[in-house]
């Protein structure tokens, strides 16, 4: 048995109609929207500063200047002086610098040999013979001087070494970075540092100034200066 329904009461009954109608209205209201127009309003002097008939009439005065251009200098053309044919011209002869089977040969003892240029300062890292450390002498090799060369240096810091007591009062640590030129007869000079503190420089100045003289440094047998550098580190425990 089927249900009984009024088709009077459906909703769906115009839904198709309804669905048009909508669609008109929306597209009216969208065309309406793009088609609108505004103008923006004008007042009286907005006019008046661009009306050109309301401006004053005024005749602008015409001016005359009068340009001076320089004159143009004359110059004088060169003299040209013409030589007299009698005039000897000397002419200059280039001897042939080839040798001849008639010259002497040179003997081997006579002939001078240039001085090696050897510089006056080289590093520690680059000399042949490095400086020797007292106590050092009698390594064989020159890899062994270099190390007892820098371990003496640590033992020589270690026993030396006492904190300044200002420092060590207000806290200060850091590291002195030392630089000391080993001269040619074995002192030590020339001694720079640079650290946080006036103190720590001080002190590491005077660890330094207890440097024993050394054997100097060679360069091919020569005597030279050898620059080097050492951290000194200052830490409160």
């Amino acid at each position: 048995m089927e249900p009984k329904k009024n088709r009077k009461l459906d909703p769906n009954r115009n839904s198709l109609l309804y669905f048009f109608v909508g669609m008109t209205m929306m597209l009216l209201m969208a065309f309406l929207a793009l088609e609108w127009k505004t103008y923006d309003t004008t007042s009286d002097w907005e006019v008046g500063l661009i009306d050109p008939n309301i401006l004053p009439d005024e005749e602008v005065p015409i001016t005359i200047q009068k340009i001076e251009l320089p004159k143009p200098k004359i110059q004088s053309p060169p003299e040209i002086k013409i030589e007299e044919n009698d005039t000897e011209i000397e002419e200059t002869v280039i001897e042939s610098s080839e040798t001849d089977q008639n010259e002497e040969i040179a003997k081997v003892e006579d002939i001078a040999v240039a001085e090696e240029d050897i510089p006056d300062q080289i590093p520690f890292v680059l000399i042949e013979n490095a400086p020797v450390f007292p106590g050092c002498e009698n390594e064989k090799t020159e890899k062994e001087k270099r190390e007892c060369f820098q371990e003496m240096m640590q033992n020589h810091i270690r026993k030396n070494f006492r904190y300044p007591e200002p420092a060590q009062e207000m806290g200060i640590e850091g590291r002195v970075n030392v630089i000391f030129v080993i001269q040619k007869d074995g002192s030590i000079g020339n001694v720079q540092m640079r650290g946080p503190d006036k103190s720590l420089e001080t002190e590491a100045a005077r660890i330094i100034s207890k440097l024993p003289k050394m054997a100097p440094g060679k360069q091919r047998g020569t005597a030279v200066k050898v620059p080097y550098s050492i951290p000194i580190t200052f830490k409160l425990n």
